[in-house]
């Protein structure tokens, strides 16, 4: 099997960088967020709650919260947020034929404090530089016009 995307492929290709990197950024930004909730849970043994008794946000123990404990709801959201950031590491690895190795890479950023962040700006120019060789390589043999004397 030949490496590299197919031409036909093109166009969803873009389609999925361009929802890659907005899937990364937004991972990136609620691992961020989780990171924050799991010094604050196992390091002050607080949870963040929301619309409690001790405003709109607090952060209280675990077993007096009254309100939303915000802390789950991040977790719960980056965790589905990742699962659509794999769903775009898979297709661009499909579509563009990267190798096993680096799908498991860039599945890493979902993972990996401020990867995702690196690898958003990182990836779509591995993946243009793939679309070029393959529109450069697809594109019909002009051959030089001789000039007449």
């Amino acid at each position: 099997m030949p490496f590299g995307p197919r031409p036909t492929d093109i166009p969803r290709i873009r389609t999925a960088l361009r929802v890659y990197k907005v899937s990364s950024i937004i991972t990136g930004s609620f691992l961020l967020l989780l990171v924050v909730m799991m010094v604050l849970r196992y390091g002050f043994n607080v949870d963040i709650e929301l619309g409690g008794p001790f405003g709109l946000l607090a952060l209280t123990p675990k077993e007096a919260i009254t309100g939303v404990n915000l802390s789950l709801v991040i977790l719960t959201v980056h965790g589905w947020l990742y699962v659509l950031y794999l769903g775009c590491d898979f297709v661009l690895w499909r579509l563009v034929r990267f190798s096993f190795g680096r799908f498991l890479f860039i599945a890493l950023g979902g993972i990996i404090p401020l990867l995702s962040f690196f690898l958003e700006r990182r990836v779509p120019r591995q993946v243009e530089d793939r679309i070029a060789a393959v529109e450069a390589a697809d594109a019909p043999y002009a051959p030089e016009v001789e000039a007449s004397a």
